[in-house]
């Protein structure tokens, strides 16, 4: 298994299996392991969830993120959040909701949280350009 090197600056958090670390100076780490793990902007805090896609985001985090005893809870919460956004969405955006709903049924985390990002830059594009 190959090594996962991460550079992370001054101040920049790290969430690792559900526990949250601060790094007080610039740092260079490495993961030999598996692990779940979300740094620096990758990090949505509840304040920031918004808009439907960032609601969706911030849900799907905290399923990826989570401790053991919390990650189950919160994929149903996730599910559910998304599978009510997908139902009030306009028809031409329903196939991408439904694409976040399957990569999250499936339990396929880390490409559910890509996938949301992707929303939330349309998102932020549709509000830029009126």
């Amino acid at each position: 298994m190959s090594a996962l090197i991460l550079e992370l600056k001054q101040g920049e958090s790290m969430i690792l299996n559900g526990a949250v670390i601060r790094f007080k100076t610039r740092t260079r780490l490495e993961l030999n392991t598996q692990a779940r793990f979300l740094f620096g902007k990758q990090i949505m805090h509840q304040e920031e969830a918004t808009s439907p896609a960032r609601k969706a985001y911030y849900v799907l985090q905290q399923a990826y993120i989570g401790t053991e005893p919390e990650r189950p809870e919160a994929l149903v919460v996730a599910k559910a959040l998304i599978a009510e956004l997908r139902d009030e969405a306009e028809p031409g955006i329903r196939p991408v909701w439904e694409a976040l709903l399957s990569a999250s049924a499936s339990e396929a985390g880390f490409e559910a949280l890509k996938l949301a990002r992707q929303m939330i830059r349309a998102e932020d594009a549709v509000v830029l350009n009126g």
